[in-house]
Order: C-alpha cells, then structure tokens, then sequence
C-alpha cells in the first residue's frame, strides 16, 4: 500500500527523531516535528495504522514507536531517490549553463580581438573558493559504500570506499546525518583536526570510514579541473613590425592556439589578482616566454559561488593601455550581465 504524503511526513519524523536520540517517539514530539498542525489524537491514529502496516514498531506497551526494517527501507530508498535526482538536475543544470556560457565566451572574445586588434583569450569560470555543499552516502554492496560529494560551484565528484565490515541502512542514515550536519558549508581549511576526531569518536566503529570520507573531501576541494581557454585574433599580431618577425610571429602564435603555457598564465593572474583584478606584465615581466617582446594585460572576473575566470589581451608593448584598460573594466560588467542571463 502506498503512502499518503501525511503518513509519509509522520514517518520521517520518528525516523530523524529516533536517529537523533535513539529513543521511541511519541505523538506528542511527533506533532513539533511536522508542518501539517495535527492533533495528538490524529497523529495517534496515523501510527497505529503505520504500525499496522509494518512501518513502525511499538516495543513497550505504553512507549512510544521506532521504525521497522520495513520503515527504514522505505525511508533510504525515498532518500536516495531524491539526492539521486538532485546530483542529476545538478549535473544537468551545470552542462546547460556550461555550453550556454561556452558560446557566450567565444563571442566575447571575439568581439574583444576586434574592437582593441589586439590577440585575446578568456578562461571558462574556475572554482577558487571551494566548500562542502552536501555529502551523500549509499551502500553498493555489503563491502563497498559510494561518497557522492557536492563542492560549491556545485561540482560533483564520486568516490567508492571499502568496508572493513558491513553497514546496515540505519547507520548510513546517522553518518549523513552527521556529516551534513557538521560539515555543509565549510572549507577544508574550517575542517580542523580537532572536529575531525570529535566526527570519528561519533561514527564510533565507523571512524575509519569517517577518516576515509574526509579524505575524499580534501581531494575533491583540492582537485583542479581542466582549464578551458578560448582565444581569438591571433593574426592581429602581424599588424605589428616588432612582432610580425617570422620566428616570433610562429612561436607566439602557437602558444595562443595551444594555450598549456597560457593556463599557467590564468593560474597566476587568478592567484595574484589585485587592482580590481586588472595586472598588466610589460615584456620581460611576462611569465610566458614566448611573449618577452609583448605586453600582456589581464582582468580577473568573478560570477558568485566562488566562480574566477581570466580575460588577457596580448599585443605590442606600444599598445593602447588607456583604450585597453577602459576595455576591460567595461567588459567584467558585461560578463557579469551574461552569467546572471544564464543562471
């Protein structure tokens, strides 16, 4: 028999109640836990039919009720099923505003190269400040848990840990519970090792497994994704005699289309950004080799949820600093319009 949404809010409240105190539940802190402002008397009547139904047990006379394997049963797989369709719909989400974001990047730079005749490149919107959005624990089998973990930016990454010995459904839900509870919303630098040992003494037997989670935390915040970077105008440099020299011209014009060296480029200017994000490198200052005889000027955008990216003009040394400069202040507002039209 299915349940009703009012019984299946009743459930869930004896369930996270008992977890949370190990104690059979009675009506009366039942109608605290719920939003559906029953009486005593009618939340009395909807146990007794979820005891009658198997869901809850009721293991003294005139105690209160704790969930069966059945209740329990019904609970993980509900809970499963909807963090699995909430890593889904983030994933998805993140793929439409990926590609959305791709084809509005490809034009801004574009548009750049034109209006400065400059060569430029802009890098897709990097993680800097990374924090634990949400965790997510499932049994695969009796030997293997899988961590599902969701970083700020809204980044998922998986992990599949080994048991030492089997886990029941019940103390998979208090680990969630607990490693929700204590870590959502914090960077790695928040999870210290006195809040990791107060996390392992409460796991209890688990706190190998705790340690193992945290560890995989740590990885996915410190994980580095590959850094997209698009470029545009690159043949803008032969209008220039001091850059159109063919050894020059080649050598530069292949470290913008292969661009590895210019993600070093976007490390650095996401790492040192100061002057509302804007740096300019003159000739030897520049970290790329290849662009010792150029000027280089980059701007550091920011989109919220801890997203960075880099927009860089590349040119003469002689370039136009104040058409560039006005260029690129104007250019963080708009892309600042773009990813909010995206959201």
């Amino acid at each position: 028999m299915q349940l009703d949404e009012r019984k299946m809010k009743i459930l869930k409240a004896i369930i996270r109640n008992y977890l949370e105190t190990g104690e059979p539940v009675g009506s009366r802190t039942i109608s605290k836990y719920t939003d559906l402002k029953l009486s005593s008397a009618t939340i009395r009547n909807e146990m007794a039919d979820l005891e009658e139904m198997g869901y809850i047990l009721q293991p003294h006379t005139s105690a209160g009720r704790i969930p069966s394997d059945k209740g329990y049963r019904l609970y993980v797989d509900q809970l499963m099923q909807e963090k699995d369709e909430e890593i889904r719909e983030v994933k998805e989400m993140m793929i439409e505003r990926t590609d959305k974001m791709e084809q509005a990047l490809k034009q801004v730079v574009k548009v750049l190269a034109s209006n400065t005749n400059y060569a430029t490149m802009i890098s897709a919107p990097k993680i800097h400040r990374k924090k634990v959005k949400f965790l997510q624990l499932s049994k695969v089998d009796e030997s293997q848990v899988l961590a599902v973990i969701v970083i700020e930016g809204n980044m998922v990454r998986n992990k599949l840990l080994n048991l030492n010995e089997p886990i029941d459904d019940e103390t998979i839900l208090k680990l969630n519970l607990l490693l929700n509870t204590m870590l959502n919303g914090l960077s790695i630098e928040e999870i210290n090792l006195q809040m990791i040992t107060n996390l392992k003494m409460q796991a209890g037997t688990h706190g190998e497994l705790v340690g193992e989670i945290i560890d995989a935390v740590a990885e996915a915040i410190h994980s580095k994704p590959e850094t997209e970077i698009y470029t545009s105008g690159t043949t803008n440099i032969f209008k220039y005699p001091e850059l159109a020299d063919k050894g020059k011209a080649s050598e530069l014009i292949s470290t913008l289309e292969e661009k590895q060296e210019l993600t070093g480029l976007v490390n650095e200017t996401l790492e040192h950004s100061e002057n509302r994000g804007i740096q300019v490198y003159i000739g030897q200052e520049t970290p790329i080799q290849t662009m010792k005889d150029c000027s280089v000027v980059t701007a550091t955008y920011e989109l919220g949820e801890g997203l960075q990216s880099t927009i860089g003009i590349i040119g003469p040394k002689r370039m136009d600093y104040e058409h560039v400069l006005r260029t690129l202040n104007q250019l963080m507002d708009q892309l600042d319009e773009i990813y909010k039209k995206n959201e």
